[in-house]
């Protein structure tokens, strides 16, 4: 599985920390920034991991904020991407099972590190369950179809 991560300088110290971690578990990582602690603006990152994601470039993203709030929001505009806030590992297979989440969007300020590293474990080991989550994940699509008239 190819997965883009990306965060802003609030997440940078946890990405670097993330980054060996899925590595040695065999994902293809493309790390997307930040590359710092310096001030930035969450959005330009979100939107380069959103759009690999929605592109098919990647397979699945894993975006880190202080709350994780803002990069989901602005992931979540991209057609395509399901992106999730996920404060634990049991909501992380809900995103991915039920809801086939594609970005998962981390608040490293209400974190752990090894809580953030169990959550992005949970959520790319969790498969879509299908079945009748299915019919719902199309309704979504359909909404976005929707949008583009």
């Amino acid at each position: 599985m190819k997965v883009a991560l990306a965060c802003d300088h609030r997440g940078f110290e946890h990405k670097k920390k993330i980054l060996p971690v899925l590595k040695a578990r065999g994902y293809e990582l493309v790390d997307l920034g930040c590359d710092s602690t310096t001030a930035c603006d969450y959005p330009d990152y979100a939107i380069l991991a959103a759009r690999a994601v929605a592109s098919g470039e990647v397979d699945a993203a894993i975006l880190l904020d202080s709350s994780g709030i803002g990069m989901s929001v602005c992931a979540n505009k991209f057609r395509g991407v399901r992106a999730a806030v996920v404060h634990d590992e049991v909501m992380a297979r809900v995103a991915r099972d039920a809801n086939h989440c594609n970005v998962l969007c981390l608040g490293t300020d209400l974190l752990a590190q090894d809580q953030i590293t169990k959550i992005a474990e949970a959520f790319l080991d969790t498969p879509f369950s299908e079945g009748r989550h299915v019919r719902r994940i199309e309704k979504i699509a359909e909404i976005e179809r929707m949008l583009d008239q």
